[in-house]
């Protein structure tokens, strides 16, 4: 029986994410940390804010952890719950609040909430990551204009290395002056402003980049 050279290469890519990393990786993967931002239900279709390929970033995500569970590195789960008046998603209670079964925490790992896109903001995030010595994020999640963008740059200033992996991250469809702009433009726009200047807030990546050490 014959076996494509795609189903070959396919094989070969999976067999990746449960391979443990080698002495170089290691010392690359050193103090750095996962950071899973509002991988949430109501963001998922059938959700009360769903994104464009929103089920796509959930696992290229899912693989990412895979890989940091394997490697038992630090993974940090965000959870946002609404906390303002009129809020119309992730509200206390709702099955929309939940953390998407795709990348469900496990027992040991970190669960951060706050009510603020910026993950920093009045949470205990910072001094967690301080605790740990951890000084690199690999950042995933949603939505890659608001709460990804918005932590990603107070992680800059706070003196953190950001890798944003940048098919794990989704948004929508925007609005501006009577004129939608696709959420692909939206994505694209936002990934190249917050790598721009040489990567200075964050250096953006592929899924199967990251996993294959590039």
């Amino acid at each position: 029986m014959k076996i494509g050279f795609k189903n070959v290469l396919t094989v070969c890519l999976t067999l990746t994410l449960f391979l443990p990393m080698n002495a170089q990786q290691k010392r690359t993967m050193e103090n750095t940390a996962l950071l899973i931002i509002d991988v949430q239900n109501d963001y998922f279709p059938g959700g009360k804010m769903a994104l464009e390929k929103a089920e796509q970033a959930g696992e290229n995500t899912k693989k990412i952890l895979e890989y940091f569970r394997k490697n038992n590195l630090p993974v940090i789960h965000i959870q946002h719950i609404s906390a303002n008046e009129g809020a119309a998603f992730f509200l206390p209670g709702t099955s929309g609040v939940e953390i998407n079964l795709l990348v469900s925490p496990k027992p040991g790992e970190k669960i951060i909430t706050k009510h603020f896109p910026n993950s920093f903001r009045e949470t205990g995030l910072l001094e967690y990551l301080q605790s740990k010595g951890i000084r690199n994020l690999v950042i995933t999640g949603m939505m890659t204009d608001v709460c990804i963008e918005s932590t990603t740059r107070a992680a800059f200033d706070f003196g953190f290395s950001n890798t944003i992996i940048g098919d794990a991250t989704a948004t929508k469809d925007r609005e501006l002056g009577g004129q939608i702009i696709k959420a692909s433009e939206v994505q694209r726009s936002f990934l190249a402003g917050i790598s721009a200047l040489g990567n200075l807030y964050s250096r953006v990546t592929t899924t199967r980049d990251f996993i294959n050490g590039k």
